[in-house]
């Protein structure tokens, strides 16, 4: 089967619709799938649920969907980076399922592993825990958190073979891995594409199974959200 599409666009066409609940990979603006979140805003899909550690910036990453209204929910751990998520929240523009980071991620692992739901401490004694199941285990108190399962999950690769085995880079194998294990449908973002066992087997960070397409974008724009530079020693 030829997972590989000639464009982010083609790559959605098909797949996204109004209303459906998308999970995109990146922490902050590290690892995000640029081409596949200008493709989505290109599409004009509204109504959408984002899982996604952050909200990105103004004008870049999921920014771009907040200006053009196509977002309606966050299910988020961070959001402190985006003047305009906080003008539509704080407006009631915007709803917001605010989760613990850990939470997040392991949400977005059991939706990938078929589990359910999961207990955690996380939480308990907060907003967090409000109204959703405790359970006590060996005198401790626990939330139960459901697992994500999204319609669609983007994602941010650094290769991938043909048959869709990625190549996480450092910082950016994030969130990454857990949002494409979760999501019913996966699109991956590459920077190269190389035939099929190019990769050792022991350098393949997430197995072709979970991948359902790829899309080249060899030069992504990787901006940086926060340039912290050391002054020159007697400056």
């Amino acid at each position: 089967m030829n997972k590989i599409f000639p464009s982010a666009a083609d790559a959605l066409k098909d797949i996204v619709a109004d209303g459906q609940l998308f999970a995109v990979g990146g922490f902050g603006l590290c690892g995000i799938p640029e081409a596949l979140i200008d493709a989505l805003r290109d599409s004009g899909k509204k109504n959408l649920t984002v899982i996604s550690n952050n909200a990105g910036v103004d004008g870049f990453g999921l920014g771009k969907l907040l200006e053009t209204r196509q977002i309606t929910k966050m299910i988020s751990s961070y959001v402190g980076e985006n003047k305009e998520f906080e003008r539509q929240y704080l407006a009631g523009e915007l709803q917001l399922e605010f989760t613990p980071q850990g939470t997040l991620a392991e949400k977005l692992r059991a939706g990938g592993a078929g589990i359910p739901a999961f207990f955690t401490k996380t939480g308990v004694g907060t907003i967090v825990a409000e109204g959703k199941e405790l359970r006590e285990f060996d005198g401790e108190t626990y939330v139960m958190e459901r697992a994500l399962v999204p319609d669609v999950s983007l994602v941010k690769a650094w290769r991938a073979d043909t048959s869709g085995n990625l190549q996480f880079r450092f910082t950016a194998r994030n969130f990454n891995p857990a949002v494409a294990m979760a999501g019913k449908i996966c699109v991956v973002e590459v920077e190269e594409i190389v035939e099929k066992g190019a990769i050792e087997p022991d350098q393949v960070h997430l197995p072709g199974i979970y991948v359902h397409r790829l899309v080249l974008n060899a030069t992504p724009e990787k901006r940086i959200e926060k340039r912290t530079i050391t002054p020159k020693e007697g400056v």
